[in-house]
């Protein structure tokens, strides 16, 4: 098992990307903001893992930056389709609450690493 595997932010980073792809099956969004969203998921969770391959501090840290930056791209991407009426206020508070709990667990691990 590699280290990142073991970090709980990085599981619920993976399980934030499933519920990702359960919602695009299920949702006609357009072609620009599903890749957008895929993109800014996966980056959250690949940023974590790659980032623990790094020997400095100074270049985790930065990984995790990232991969936090990603979080707040969702974050924004969620709250336009809920205001453009593609997800429901619901389906948008639900993902919110998953980002929040990944972004403070970000910032712990990135405060941790100064």
């Amino acid at each position: 098992m590699f280290d990142f595997q073991k970090l709980i932010v990085y599981q619920k980073a993976k399980q934030f990307n499933k519920d990702v792809t359960v919602l695009q099956k299920a949702n006609k969004l357009d072609r620009t903001t599903r890749d957008q969203l895929r993109r800014a998921s996966f980056s959250i969770m690949l940023n974590i893992a790659e980032g623990s391959s790094r020997f400095s501090n100074k270049d985790r840290k930065n990984f995790l930056v990232i991969s936090r930056g990603s979080a707040f791209e969702c974050v924004a991407i969620f709250e336009y389709l809920q205001e453009v009426g593609e997800i429901t206020k619901e389906e948008e508070k639900s993902f919110y609450l998953q980002l929040e709990e990944i972004s403070k667990m970000l910032f712990a691990l990135i405060k941790k690493l100064d």
